[in-house]
This record gives structure tokens, C-alpha cells and sequence, in this order.
């Protein structure tokens, strides 16, 4: 196959050419004008940018990869790998009751049988059933610290880390790219430096990051991104930090601060890189509002304190606070419930709703916890723009969506989730580079392409050069965007026509083939 008449972006970060892509198999066989081979197809893409297909650093797709694994919302953003695993948690290693526990949720949720219980099996069942794009992932040190201690808050015994590492070990032989933290979640939230540095230590031979969702991302941003450091100092490996923001705006002043700390860490030697999605709101559970102590123990823990009038108004100070920080109760978009009965909360604002309702919002609050049992979801409108889109434009900075692969129709087509779902990618093409300028077109995508499969080392991946794998992106320039919002998240981009994986059309003239060319990617 020869992709004739387009203008290359080889993702190396070097101006586009005019020039032909031949495609054999799986492989990229040249590049160059003119090409000819006989009895080849050629598909013209006279006008249309043609880059290698992205690499979403910081992907929550993975198990929704069985339940629907022509991953639409991400295939039609030109993403052809997800790295997942992030944020502290991955696909095992579970224990019995974490294995019980998703094997039941799944198999009465969506009719899907999991069958494994770490990340050796769950690679095993996608090398088998086959989703539409490549996977590689992380193991969760938050999933480990489960494996090995439970919901304890107790520090990790020299024993129990040396029994954290071990997995950690067994996982990266199993293929894992990478250990990621989730330091505001359970049970990641409990780590000290020392178990986090000693988690960390097998990534040192394969020079592979250890990523993490910082401890703290707003009144103490800055002392999290230095623990973060200090865990690469201590292990030395590479330290990538995950979906980078200064969140509220008392905090918003931080980006310059926040970007010394990270230059200077790297001038120090860390190799230090972090990535950002393009969007002023994060998205999360909605029981994050809510101090960690609060929430230790597991939901009926969680929801016992709720209940108890001596912690009340301890508790309802640190809400309001964190509410303060955003800007106010409107702030908070509650994005999906886990009940259908409270669907009528589902991509509504909590002010505005509370008004309708005639409730205090934070009864409101405490109410939607307590009646779906702590599974409701929220977007929190909390970052500055200019501080996101000087953060892409940081010489560190790789782009995510921290999203997952969704549908616009379908089992997952459910509740109002965070438009980086079905936009992220687009929207830095459209957005970012071409009304605001904040970066060229080929700046965006290395940051997209060769920059995360260089981290991760996932060989042949990235870039467009003779040899390397057929992951390929065609898009329109001019027209590329993102059309998803946060009021109506379920709408695919406009402007990507052509999707190729591993040397087949995923998407070709805009409609997905069905294809499911897709690979579990280890690093090399």
C-alpha cells in the first residue's frame, strides 16, 4: 500500500515533507517521492497530514478493552496505543477478594468473564481476543500494596516492601512498561518515600519510569513533585509525573515555581518528564473531595465517619475548603453515579443542582455519597488555561487524555464523563496548535508520538521511518477538532479520516472497519 501526495510529520519533532508512504505487512517499508511498487494500493491523502499514530502516555483503557475493544473514542482521535495501569492501580496482582470482586461487577455489568488475576493473564486474554489498538501498561503500586498489606494504613515492614518489589519484578517480567503511584488514593496515599523508592529500584536496569499521580496536586503541589523526585533520586530511574496541574485558583500562580523545581531537577541529572491533557478540569472520584483519613478503610469505613456527628465538622471543614480552593460548588460536575436512580445527578453541577433541590450543597454532597456508596464520579473545573497550554509547551511535557476508550453508543456510552475521552488528541491538534499557536504542529506531535514510546521503550513505535511498525494517523490540518464538551462529552472529533494499526485501516473515511489489529507492547 502507498499513501500518496501527503505531508509527513515523522514525529522526530522535524518540519513535515511532501512525500509517499509505503506499507508492507506490518512494517513501514519507505518513504520518499514518488514511490511505486507494482500491484500496490494507492490511497491518496492529497492535502492531509500524515503522522505516526499517538501514544496516549496516561490511558485508562483496559479491562473496557473486553467489554467493547473497537475503542472508538480513542481509534477516532488517531490514538493506536494505550499505556494503563496508571495512577497506582493495574490489572493484578489481585487478591481472591479483588479478583471476586471485579469478576462479579463485570460479570453483572456487561455478561464479560474475567479470567485472570494479574497482568501475565490479562495480556494473555488481549493477545487472544484482540482489541483495535496496541496496549502496554504499567503495574500499580497501589494494586501491590493491596496484594501485600491489604487496606492497612500501617507503614510497609522492611518484609512487606521487599515483597512489594518482588511483584514489581515478576510484573516488569511479565511485560509491564513502567510502576505508577497514585499518592491521593487508597492505599497509595499510605506509602512513605522508602517504600515508594523501594518499589521503584527494579525499574533501575531497564531505565523505566516510575510515574506517579502526585500526592498532592494544589495547596501542596510543590513538595509532592519534590517527593516524586526524591523517589527517582533514591531508585535512580526516570520520574514521569502524571496529568501535571496546579489545581484551584489560589494555586494557579505555581506554574513558575512548579517549572523551576522541574528544570532544576533535571539539570540536576533526573530524567524528569511529566504529561498534561488539554482541558481546565480534572476528573475523578467524587469521595476525593473528602480527606484521606476519612475515606480509609474501604467504603463502609468511609461511610460509617460520614455518619458519625463527632466527625462531622471536621470532616464538612476540609470539604468546604477544597470547594474554596475550586471557586465554588459549580465548580463540581458530578459525571456518573453508580445507581440508576440517581441518574438525575449524572452531568449536572452540584450548585446549580442544590439550588433546583432546594438542599445545602454540601448535604447534597454527602447525600449522592452516601445513597450510590461512595461510586459516583466528578469533573472538577480547576486549572488555568494558560498554565495548561504552557505546560504542553514545556520541553518535558508529553500530552494524555487520562481517559478511557468509550463509545458514543453502547455499554459504554453510560453517564457525562470528561470530554478528554473522545477529545484530547484532536483538541491539541485543532485547540492548541492551530487557533492558539501555542505549539507547531510537529512540536505536538513528538510530544505525542516518538517522546512516550522513547520512555517507555517500545521499539519501532513512534515514528515514521523504513522498519518501523505501521501505526499511522491521517488527519486534515485545517479541519482537525474536537467537538465533545463537557455538557455533551459523547461526540467524536472531526478531521482524522484514516487510522492504521500495525498495517491495517482501523478507521478508513471516517468509519471504523471493525478491525482489531491491536498488540500487548512490552518494552525492549
Amino acid at each position: 500500500m502507498i499513501l500518496r501526495g501527503g505531508l509527513v510529520y515523522d514525529g522526530t519533532g522535524a518540519p513535515p515533507r511532501e512525500a509517499d508512504v509505503a506499507i508492507a505487512g506490518d512494517r513501514i517499508e519507505a518513504i520518499g517521492a514518488g514511490l511505486e511498487a507494482p500491484g500496490a494500493e494507492i490511497v491518496r491523502v492529497d492535502g492531509l497530514a500524515v503522522a505516526p499514530g499517538f501514544i496516549d502516555i496516561h490511558s485508562h483503557s483496559d479491562l473496557v478493552l473486553l467489554v467493547d475493544p473497537l475503542a472508538q473514542s480513542k481509534v477516532r482521535q488517531g490514538v493506536t496505543t494505550e499505556v494503563a495501569g496508571q495512577d497506582g492501580s493495574s490489572i493484578g496482582p489481585w487478591s481472591e477478594a479483588r479478583f471476586q470482586e471485579t469478576r462479579a461487577a463485570y460479570r453483572s455489568r456487561y455478561g464479560i468473564e474475567i479470567d485472570f488475576r494479574d497482568l501475565a493473564g490479562f495480556f494473555k486474554r488481549l493477545e487472544r481476543d484482540k482489541p483495535a489498538v496496541n496496549l502496554a501498561s504499567m503495574v500499580g503500586h497501589g494494586t501491590v500494596r493491596s496484594f501485600v498489606m491489604g487496606d492497612s494504613a500501617e507503614p510497609a515492614s522492611e518484609k512487606q516492601r521487599r515483597e512489594m518489589a518482588e511483584l514489581v519484578e515478576r510484573a516488569l517480567q511479565e511485560g509491564a512498561c513502567g510502576v505508577s503511584s497514585g499518592l491521593e488514593y487508597l492505599p497509595g496515599a499510605f506509602a512513605d518515600l522508602e517504600e515508594l523508592a523501594e518499589i521503584a529500584r527494579p525499574l533501575a536496569p531497564r531505565r523505566l519510569p516510575y510515574a506517579s499521580h502526585l500526592r498532592n496536586e494544589d495547596d501542596r503541589l510543590l513538595a509532592a513533585v519534590e517527593e516524586a523526585i526524591n523517589v527517582g533520586r533514591r531508585a535512580g530511574v526516570p520520574v514521569h509525573i502524571s496529568h501535571l496541574k496546579a489545581q484551584g485558583q489560589r494555586n494557579w500562580w505555581k506554574a513558575d515555581p512548579l517549572l523551576e523545581v522541574i528544570d532544576r531537577a533535571a539539570a540536576s541529572g533526573i530524567d524528569l518528564s511529566f504529561d498534561v491533557y488539554p482541558y481546565v478540569a480534572y476528573s475523578t472520584g467524587l469521595s476525593n473531595l473528602f480527606p484521606v483519613w476519612a475515606r480509609e478503610g474501604g467504603t463502609e469505613a468511609f461511610l460509617a465517619r460520614l455518619a458519625d456527628p463527632s466527625l462531622a465538622s471536621r470532616i464538612e471543614v476540609y470539604v468546604r475548603d477544597k470547594i474554596a480552593q475550586l471557586g465554588s460548588w459549580d465548580a463540581v460536575q458530578i459525571s456518573n453515579t453508580g445507581a440508576d436512580s440517581l441518574a438525575w445527578a449524572r452531568g449536572r453541577r452540584l450548585g446549580e443542582l442544590a439550588g433546583e433541590r432546594g438542599t445545602e450543597p454540601y448535604q447534597l454532597l454527602v447525600e449522592l455519597v452516601v445513597k450510590d456508596r461512595n461510586r459516583s464520579g466528578m469533573i472538577g473545573f480547576g486549572m488555568s488555561e494558560e498554565n495548561v497550554l504552557r505546560f504542553l509547551r514545556h520541553r518535558a511535557a508529553m500530552v494524555c487524555s487520562d481517559g478511557s476508550a468509550l463509545a458514543a453508543e453502547g455499554p459504554l456510552a453510560q453517564g457525562s464523563p470528561h470530554p478528554r475521552n473522545f477529545g484530547a488528541f484532536p483538541r491539541v491538534l485543532g485547540y492548541v496548535c492551530r487557533e492558539r499557536r501555542a505549539l507547531s504542529l510537529e512540536q505536538a506531535i513528538h510530544k505525542m508520538t516518538a517522546v512516550p514510546a522513547r520512555l517507555l521503550r517500545l521499539e519501532g513505535r513512534g515514528v515514521l521511518a523504513p522498519g518501523s511498525y505501521a501505526d499511522v494517523v491521517v488527519f486534515d490540518p485545517a479541519t482537525v477538532a474536537d467537538r465533545a464538551t463537557f455538557e455533551r462529552p459523547h461526540q467524536y472529533p472531526v478531521g482524522i479520516p484514516h487510522v492504521m494499526v500495525n498495517g491495517q485501516w482501523v478507521l478508513r473515511d471516517g468509519e471504523h472497519t471493525g478491525a482489531r489489529p491491536g498488540r500487548v507492547l512490552r518494552p525492549r
